[in-house]
């Protein structure tokens, strides 16, 4: 793997029509953060080759609004991503090492944040890309990394839609 993209999913809506939060639909907000992010991604020369996406609906939305903007690309719907936690995020980020060259992990808050905040911090980032994502990670963000040969992930960028013109 040479690129790591760590997004969280779109804007939901509140509620769901059966009242579990893992059936939270995304928001028309979150349909349009969606299709932004994937847009600017794939501008930025970041196509996926594997997609792993956690199966609450609102992250499954937000891949299925997504994935036009990259062309075909493996996906697997995880279970175990929903609400998972940093340890547990960077298992699945571990295991495909081999199996792409990009690999996206889309999942929830606050593993997403706490995985990009541990890579930040392992590789000595500055104070100031620390301080930017200490500021939190909004729904639709997505933490980039370059992946060096042993494993190591080095501060890429991060993006929001607000940052590329879209709502918060």
């Amino acid at each position: 793997m040479h690129r790591l993209i760590l997004m969280r999913h779109a804007q939901a809506e509140p509620n769901s029509p059966s009242g579990g939060d893992e059936a939270r639909p995304l928001s028309a907000v979150g349909r349009n953060e969606a299709l932004l992010m994937g847009r600017a991604l794939a501008e930025r020369g970041l196509k996926p080759d594997l997609a792993l996406v956690s199966s609450a609906v609102r992250t499954r939305q937000t891949w299925e609004q997504m994935h036009d903007a990259f062309g075909d690309v493996e996906v697997r719907d995880e279970p175990r991503l929903y609400n998972a936690p940093a340890d547990v995020l960077r298992g699945f980020v571990e295991a495909s090492e081999e199996e792409a060259g990009c690999l996206l992990v889309l999942a929830h808050n606050p593993g997403v944040h706490a995985l990009a905040g541990d890579y930040l911090s392992e590789s000595a980032a500055s104070p100031a890309i620390l301080d930017r994502l200490a500021g939190g990670f909004p729904t639709g963000a997505a933490a980039l990394f370059t992946v060096d040969a042993a494993g190591r992930c080095t501060y890429e960028g991060f993006l929001t839609p607000r940052t590329l013109g879209g709502a918060a």
